[in-house]
């Protein structure tokens, strides 16, 4: 009991209110269905006869119209505010596509379905918005923190998938799954609209852009790139940012594949995997909170790039089987628990407050773009080597760790990070 009230992490989430704890508190109704079918979202393409290139392209088709979403998100979230839009987005881009997904049977159902996701886009901005607008910036990165260990803690529920797909096979159970993922965001869309509240900076960019259209807003944002590339840390950050997306889609995508019919793992078996990376991360951030508390973000950002590296040299050069399935995962998670809070912490932190959305957007758009050719890409390489993807996003993180050596060689606002950082 004195751990959990002396922890930095539960001493914040026991007294923090509003949006923050709300969304924190919800974000399982995402991850659980979300962690039941990942492991599986590319096998269970691939049992009605999709190919490999076709998951790539298929893949490259929808961040491209991500591209265009992201794009407008910023104005949106600004027109309607981050709750509503919020809400909408959760409901179009999360329980239609589930209920699509829930029902496909070809290439083109599933691009329909991952189309109509891509709405989520939007959402994406807003929510980041919605989440950390009224928050004290000194807490930023530990909501982040909370937002990935509430994803993690519903890792723990995707065993149950393997189980039930032992007895009743892939298609049917992933069906099922995804019929539910459906009603469980149609329930984080109604708390959403209850229990949280429009952010200060939202109601003010409501009021700014009544009766301005969207037409107009796009006209501004002449105005609002340079602020992107004010200083060199931020453009730094934006292609560490990039590159990122880009080298976590192609694992993401291609990994249960590998796993499945390259290194002979049992499809039940590899919901082990977000289990095991579930545990290591929730080791990092609980036990390991005051430890990073002592070093500097871009040292910690630096060795979680090494892992990224380390993990896929192993999943690389070794032999086959669940051991480097195991050491994948391992490694992957401690990078994952380094990099990703300090990544969206610094990013939302070193842009303009007044014009966030849209700077969200416009990055998130960034990325996406330039995101969009791996996945086809990896897909063209996963044809020939199942092996090649991991090679390209091991080469796409040793980038990232290049250009983070050289973050905070030029003067900047010093940060004041969250507890579980430094």
């Amino acid at each position: 009991m004195r751990f959990i009230k002396e922890h930095p992490l539960f001493k914040y989430i026991l007294h923090v209110k509003g949006n923050p704890k709300t969304l924190i508190l919800i974000e399982p109704l995402w991850g659980i269905p979300y962690n039941l079918i990942a492991p599986f979202i590319t096998l269970y393409m691939y049992a009605f006869g999709v190919t490999d290139v076709q998951i790539g392209l298929m893949l490259s088709i929808a961040t491209a119209v991500k591209v265009i979403i992201a794009f407008l998100g910023g104005n949106i979230a600004d027109k309607l505010g981050r709750k509503t839009t919020v809400v909408l987005c959760d409901f179009l881009g999360w329980t239609l596509a589930c209920a699509l997904w829930a029902v496909s049977r070809n290439f083109w159902m599933f691009l329909a379905a991952s189309l109509i996701n891509s709405i989520e886009q939007t959402n994406i901005v807003a929510w980041q918005c919605l989440l950390v607008e009224d928050a004290e910036e000194k807490d930023i990165v530990t909501i982040y923190t909370w937002i990935t260990i509430a994803g993690l803690m519903a890792a723990f529920f995707a065993p149950l998938s393997g189980l039930l797909i032992d007895r009743h096979s892939l298609v049917p159970v992933i069906r099922v799954l995804y019929a539910v993922f459906a009603l469980t965001m149609l329930c984080k869309s109604l708390i959403t609209l209850k229990f949280t509240r429009e952010t200060k900076q939202g109601l003010l960019r409501k009021a700014q852009t009544k009766g301005v259209p969207i037409s107009a807003m796009l006209k501004e944002y002449h105005r609002i790139l340079p602020l992107l590339f004010r200083t060199a840390d931020t453009v730094r950050i934006l292609v560490v940012f990039i590159l990122l997306s880009a080298s976590g889609m192609v694992t993401a995508t291609f990994f249960g594949l590998y796993a499945n019919l390259n290194l002979g793992i049992a499809q039940s078996n590899l919901t082990l995997f977000p289990l095991m990376k579930a545990a290591v991360m929730l080791f990092f951030f609980f036990g390991l909170a005051r430890l990073t508390e002592r070093y500097h973000i871009k040292k910690l950002v630096l060795l979680g790039l090494a892992f990224y590296v380390l993990a896929l040299a192993w999943l690389i050069f070794d032999a086959g089987g669940m051991r480097p399935a195991i050491l994948f995962t391992l490694l992957e998670s401690a990078a994952i628990s380094l990099v990703m809070p300090r990544k969206d912490a610094l990013l939302v932190m070193g842009i303009d407050k007044k014009e966030r959305a849209r700077l969200l957007s416009v990055v998130t758009a960034f990325s996406l773009a330039c995101s969009s050719p791996f996945g086809y890409v990896a897909g063209w390489l996963s044809s020939i080597n199942r092996i090649y993807p991991f090679i390209l996003a091991a080469l796409l993180y040793t980038v990232c760790a290049v250009i983070m050596v050289h973050y905070g060689k030029t003067p900047q606002p010093v940060l004041t990070p969250g507890p579980v950082d430094a």
